[in-house]
């Protein structure tokens, strides 16, 4: 029995990618909040790179220079408020706002070591963020 269709004949098969391959290792999504795939506008809520320097604010210890990321843009979601029904004279809270906000979705913990005067030395922790998306506000 031979089989019949566009994947039994011979030659090329060409497969449509929608999501760079960078994107993918690194970890990005390419569904973007307005459900369109290979969102490219510049001001998404995505992640941003930035080196800072980090120093002990008491003791006299060697500075380092460190990678760190932030969630930066705007979430295509639109914000509401609707009314809040109550059965009691006292509305404390009148209205339940819905909104979305850029933060951090993944992270992990990572540390630094400084060099001190006296040969001591101070570990200096902090979160580092390995993806952003668009979350409900609290």
């Amino acid at each position: 029995m031979r089989s019949t269709g566009p994947l039994s004949q011979p030659g090329i098969v060409l497969l449509l990618v929608t999501c760079p391959l960078l994107n993918v290792l690194r970890g990005v999504t390419c569904k973007a909040e307005s459900g369109h795939l290979g969102d490219t506008d510049p001001d998404r809520c995505m992640r941003h790179h930035f080196v800072e320097t980090i120093t002990h604010p008491i003791y006299k210890c060697n500075s380092k220079m460190v990678l760190l990321a932030r969630c930066e843009g705007h979430c295509s979601h639109t914000s509401r408020s609707d009314p809040l029904i109550s059965f009691s004279s006292v509305l404390k809270q009148p209205f339940k706002s819905t909104c979305f906000c850029c933060r951090p979705h993944t992270s992990k913990l990572k540390a630094v070591r400084l060099r001190c005067s006296g040969g001591t030395r101070i570990t200096a922790t902090y979160r580092y963020i390995l993806a952003c998306s668009c979350e409900e506000c609290n």
